[in-house]
This record gives C-alpha cells, structure tokens and sequence, in this order.
C-alpha cells in the first residue's frame, strides 16, 4: 500500500464506524476516534461511541479517554493522535481515522497553529467574568485589546469570545497571530486515502431522528444526568454535545421529554448540514462517496 492512512469522515449516523469496522477487520487496521465530543468518557450514549462490543472486534483509540471536564483541544488531539500513528505504524497496522470533526482533520493533514496552552487560572477568571458581566462586555474589552478578532466575531458568541481573550491574557499576543504559526500535518493529503460519507438528505435525517430515539432507550438520558450532577462549567466542550443542553433542561423542569428529544434531534440535524458544507469547502479533497459504494472504492484504493 503506497498510502499511509485511511480518513472516513462523513455527517453523524452516516455509517462511518461500520465502515472503519470492516475495513480494519479485512486490512488489519486500528481505529483512531477522530471526533471532538467521543473523546469524553462521560459521553459513550449520546455520542453514539462504538460499543463495547465493536471495541473487541478490532483496535479502538481515543475513545473515552477524556474527562468531561477537560476543555480538551484540537492541538491536544492532534499529539494523542501522533502517538496512535506512531503506534500504528511500529505494529505494521493501518491508520485508520474516523469522525466527523473537520477540525481534526484539517489539523491532521493540513497542520495547526501553534497556540500555548492557556494557564488554568487564566481560563477561570476569564469565564468567571464572561458569567458575572455577559458576552457583550467581554466582546467589547476584546474590542480593545484585539481589534481584529473582535471584529470576526458575533458580540454574544460566548465561547469565541472567552477563547480569544484567554489567549491573549495568557500570551500578549492575538489568537489571529498565534495562528500564523502553524505546525506541520501529520499526514498530508497525499499520504491518505481520504472518503466522506454523503447520504442522501432525507434518508439521513430519518438515522438521525430514529438514532436519537435510540439512545434515549439505551441509557441517555441517565448518562446526562450523571454528567448534570456534576455541576460543570457550562462552556465545556462536553456540556455541549448534542443533545446534551435539551436534557440538561428537561432534567431541570425546563422541558418535557418529548420537547427535549425534539430539540436533540432538531440540533444533531443542523449540525450534520454543517458538516457538509464545511467538508465541501475546508478540504475538497475528501472523495465523496454514497455510503453503500464506500467498501468497495476503499478496497480498490488502499490496494493501488
């Protein structure tokens, strides 16, 4: 095989991890989770992470291996994800990364910038004001210090906001220019075979309404509360998850069941036509394959 990796990336519930599945078992390949929220051990049910069952088939990495109150980064993935490669390769096994965060991928064959890390004290002040004050009075100190950044964002982007000022407070120096600096990929494009899963439409909002109702009856709902129970910063990239906010509230008398599964499922299907566009722009050189043709292209190319 002349290429180093296989990328299946795709829109939730398109089939990716049946998909990474078959093809480990027939080319001895490991699994490498490429997705931002199946990092997070607290998070196995509404996430959809392979089963346990799935695991001992074959070789699963980076699943749940993250505390859900970790503020877990793109830069950390991308030196957990060395070590998987490293390991992989030294087992003569086949890389082969799996998600459906663009981020990740882009960081994996593209590069990323080389922001520090954000002391732990700078990131509390900077989110206790952002509680205290509200998103606009901190867009409006960012205004001050960070023109530029400012400027890109949304004065009630909460999250972007606080990300931005945090790094300047830790650094002097503005997230824009930090990221002016990047570090080199892991495996550039031409090192991988790299396919994205492209359901139709209709078809895949019906996996994604009737997956959502499933994992309500596999433990959802309880796997939330546990994670309410521990009274996390809100901000947290964990207490984000999709479905996740809509429980969170239904268990706080806010909504009822049915309203909150309605707003889980509303939101998974925003952020699958997200990841369509975002692949279609961010990196086009992502083979675009109907989910049923995707075995048999992966067979021909990783055997050229």
């Amino acid at each position: 095989m002349k290429k180093n990796a296989v990328l299946i990336a795709g829109p939730t519930a398109s089939g990716k991890s049946a998909l990474a599945i078959e093809l480990a078992e027939a080319a001895n390949g490991v699994i490498v989770n490429t997705d931002s929220m199946q990092v997070y051990r607290d998070l196995r049910v509404i996430t959809a992470r392979p089963s346990l069952e799935d695991e001992a088939r074959v070789l699963h990495r980076l699943y749940g291996h993250v505390d859900a109150a970790v503020n877990f980064s793109a830069g950390a993935w991308v030196a957990d994800a060395a070590k998987a490669l490293a390991e992989a390769r030294a087992q003569g096994q086949l890389p082969i990364f799996v998600g459906g965060s663009g981020l990740y991928f882009k960081a994996l064959t593209r590069g990323l910038s080389a922001v520090p890390p954000v002391p732990s004290a700078v990131r509390e002040n900077v989110r206790a004001r952002l509680q205290t004050l509200g998103p606009e009075a901190l867009h409006a100190e960012l205004r001050k210090r960070d023109p530029v950044s400012a400027e890109r964002l949304q004065p009630r982007d909460r999250t972007r906001i606080a990300r931005a000022l945090e790094v300047i407070e830790a650094t002097g120096r503005s997230l824009l220019e930090w990221h002016g600096e990047g570090l080199p990929p892991l495996l550039p494009p031409g090192e991988v075979v790299a396919v994205f899963l492209a359901p139709e439409r209709d078809i895949l909002y019906d996996r994604i309404d009737r997956r959502f109702d499933a994992m309500l009856r596999a433990g959802a709902l309880e796997e939330v509360a546990q994670l309410a129970a521990r009274r996390l910063d809100p901000l947290l990239p964990a207490m984000k998850a999709h479905g996740v906010p809509a429980l969170i509230r239904h268990l706080a008398g806010e909504l009822s069941l049915d309203e909150a599964a309605a707003e889980g499922r509303q939101d998974t299907r925003r952020y699958a036509k997200r990841q369509f566009t975002w692949f279609r722009h961010q990196l086009p050189e992502f083979t675009w394959l109907q989910p049923e043709a995707a075995p048999a292209w992966l067979a021909r190319a990783i055997s050229q």
